[in-house]
């Protein structure tokens, strides 16, 4: 059974992929955005960050790659 922090612990790395990946759109169309950029780069600490680290079991390297293979395609 999942508890209650477990599936927050999932919305939060969840909605962390939403913004990496909205982000990097945003930049595709807009090179120059800072937003964008500063979005990108707050995800990605986050993923190698210990704090991530304590929400799951899931290696942020690993999600951090697969992003940025997906960005390849």
């Amino acid at each position: 059974m999942i508890t209650p922090y477990e599936t927050l612990a999932n919305a939060i790395v969840m909605q962390a992929v939403k913004d990496y990946r909205q982000a990097k759109r945003s930049l595709r169309r807009h090179p120059r955005n800072a937003m964008a950029q500063s979005v990108i780069s707050d995800c990605e600490k986050f993923f190698l960050s210990p704090w991530f680290e304590a929400l799951t079991d899931a290696r942020g390297e690993f999600i951090l790659m697969k992003l940025q293979q997906e960005e390849r395609r």
